[in-house]
């Protein structure tokens, strides 16, 4: 069972939520809060697989909760699911730098959503095609910013076509059982491909792999 700290400061925005997630049999919300401050309180007392966390709210934002987990030293940003509606996008930018990995927009349909909270639950990367987009523009400085060097050619080269491919179903936000199916793979061969992608491309995680595929424009369907 997959347990969901809900946390947003509109209330009836929360009891969607609540309502899609309770409607699925491996999903229990085990509590709401209306800001950081409420968040950070449940999360000491409440066991806790997964926070679903609205990225600016009155009081304490969420950004501010993603940090005190990190600084905490704990694995707990890696399990954070931002919701987000790209007004500050910088957030998103520290977010990723903070170790979250899963995003979505506030406008996300119920099925994406179930399958998200299944996906960083697990421990894996779901990042929303259009919300890795958003970070590709602010970080090739189309706001004024410098334009980060490009992926080197010889790294691209390196990729063999079956892991090009999964380096596209990546920057679809797929998880790796999602990905599995739509190449007709196992789920282990899937894992192997990404390892080596990670190793290949000299990133970090699923997360900047998915990124990195957009600013390459690897987005075409697999």
């Amino acid at each position: 069972m997959i347990r969901v700290l809900v946390v947003d400061d509109h209330p009836l925005f929360r009891v969607g939520l609540r309502m899609i997630l309770e409607a699925q049999p491996d999903i229990r919300v085990v509590g709401e809060a209306a800001d950081g401050q409420e968040a950070l309180r449940l999360l000491a007392t409440t066991p806790v697989d997964l926070l679903l966390l609205d990225i600016q709210m009155t009081g304490m934002d969420g950004l501010e909760v993603v940090r005190r987990l990190a600084a905490s030293g704990l694995e707990r940003a890696a399990h954070v699911l931002v919701l987000t509606t790209f007004d500050f996008d910088e957030y998103i930018h520290e977010a990723l730098q903070l170790g979250v990995r899963g995003f979505l927009l506030k406008s996300v349909r119920p099925g994406d959503l179930v399958a998200a909270v299944r996906t960083v639950a697990a421990g894996e990367a779901f990042l929303e095609a259009s919300v890795a987009r958003k970070v590709v523009d602010r970080l090739s400085g189309r706001r004024g910013k410098p334009r980060p060097e490009p992926p080197r050619p010889t790294e691209l080269a390196s990729l063999t076509q079956r892991e090009l491919d999964v380096l596209r179903c990546l920057a679809r936000g797929l998880s790796n059982k999602e990905i599995a199916a739509a190449l007709d793979i196992a789920e282990a061969t899937v894992r192997t491909h990404v390892g080596h992608i990670l190793t290949k491309l000299h990133l970090r995680d699923r997360t900047q792999a998915a990124i990195h595929a957009h600013a390459m424009g690897l987005t075409a369907r697999a």
